[in-house]
């Protein structure tokens, strides 16, 4: 059925409630064949092969329950979480707003998950054996008690130790608005702290470390961010989670409290790329999130330096299949531009 028929009646709902009926009907779909190999689009990104180079962002499987079956969706890897290590209900409802007029988002869930117990013991469950399944991040923070307490950083740790057997790669995430004090960690003295306890942590596992920031930066936050991953061999770069800053809105939900995402934070997603790009060049593989919803912009995030882009806001208002839409417009462009390879477009503006 055309998303287009069914988007009025989902629209109906309150938006929480849609996005729950939404994983609901997902778990009820067989588990899908893997990917095949499409030499265009597949690329090894720090150490890990992605069939293509479109991902689900974190924030829409929170536990873990349908991550594993989303490449029948087109999506070359799936980021599941936030996870922390205590369940925590997060904010109070109503907590997340669609902006239609804006086709955006806002959000202030707070890290609503059910544990990374729980979700680990789900994971293991369908977890194929690292490298033999989709390809599956599993995103970790800290609990809201223990970040308001300074202690954080442990929650850091206690994720990796738990999480990092069952995932393809971890992501760090310190860029979410919805937690208090969460993204004063990306502070250079802060982040020293946060990245050294996290790689000890990992010890001799190879688990990839990406760290996940916002956009909301100054340019010596960013010179900061790059130098710290740079210094700590973080392993990649997400940019960038949703912003606090409202440009020109027009919906009635503009005025929402929590973060805000889809198109508004195109241009500045965008924008932070290239900063980040700029002072890594080469040494950091970035990931682009933020206000993609078709080809064209995925395409403009990897030539801006991204190895690989993540979508989630957009699906609201494009529909399930919006991954598998974009690869094929990927490689319509690709085929105009003479590229055979995503591998060789990563950067090519930027160069």
């Amino acid at each position: 059925m055309s998303y287009r028929l069914i988007r009025p009646l989902l629209f109906a709902l309150d938006a929480e409630r849609a996005h729950h009926l939404s994983i609901a009907a997902l778990r009820f779909m067989p588990t899908p064949a893997p990917l095949g190999v499409d030499p265009m689009l597949e690329s090894v990104v720090a150490g890990i092969r992605f069939p293509n180079p479109v991902g689900l962002a974190a924030g829409y499987d929170k536990d873990g329950r349908i991550a594993h079956k989303m490449h029948g969706l087109g999506f070359g890897f799936a980021e599941l979480g936030t996870l922390t290590p205590l369940a925590q209900p997060g904010n109070p409802q109503p907590r997340l707003f669609r902006l239609v007029e804006d086709r955006a988002v806002i959000n202030r869930f707070g890290f609503n998950n059910g544990g990374q117990g729980a979700a680990a013991d789900r994971i293991a469950r369908y977890r194929r054996p690292i490298g033999q399944g989709p390809v599956i991040g599993i995103n970790i923070g800290a609990n809201k008690d223990a970040t308001a307490a300074g202690r954080g950083i442990a929650d850091y740790v206690t994720g990796v130790t738990c999480m990092a057997p069952l995932a393809d790669y971890l992501t760090i995430n310190i860029s979410s608005p919805n937690t208090p004090g969460l993204r004063a960690l990306q502070g250079r003295a802060a982040l020293d702290d946060l990245l050294s306890a996290v790689m000890a942590a990992r010890g001799a596992d190879t688990t990839p470390i990406f760290l996940k920031v916002a956009p909301d930066l100054e340019p010596a936050d960013v010179e900061d961010i790059t130098a710290a991953c740079l210094d700590h061999r973080v392993d990649a770069l997400i940019i960038s989670n949703t912003t606090l800053s409202r440009p020109a809105l027009r919906s009635a939900h503009a005025g929402e409290t929590g973060g805000l995402s889809g198109a508004p934070l195109t241009d500045l997603s965008l924008a932070r790329l290239r900063d980040f790009r700029r002072l890594a060049g080469t040494r950091l593989p970035l990931i682009g999130v933020g206000g993609i919803a078709n080809a064209d912009q995925a395409y403009a995030r990897i030539r801006a330096g991204a190895s690989l882009v993540q979508l989630y806001s957009a699906l609201v208002y494009e529909g399930p299949y919006l991954a598998k839409r974009i690869n094929i417009g990927l490689k319509t462009l690709m085929a105009r531009d003479g590229v055979k390879t995503i591998a060789e477009l990563v950067g090519i503006d930027a160069q």
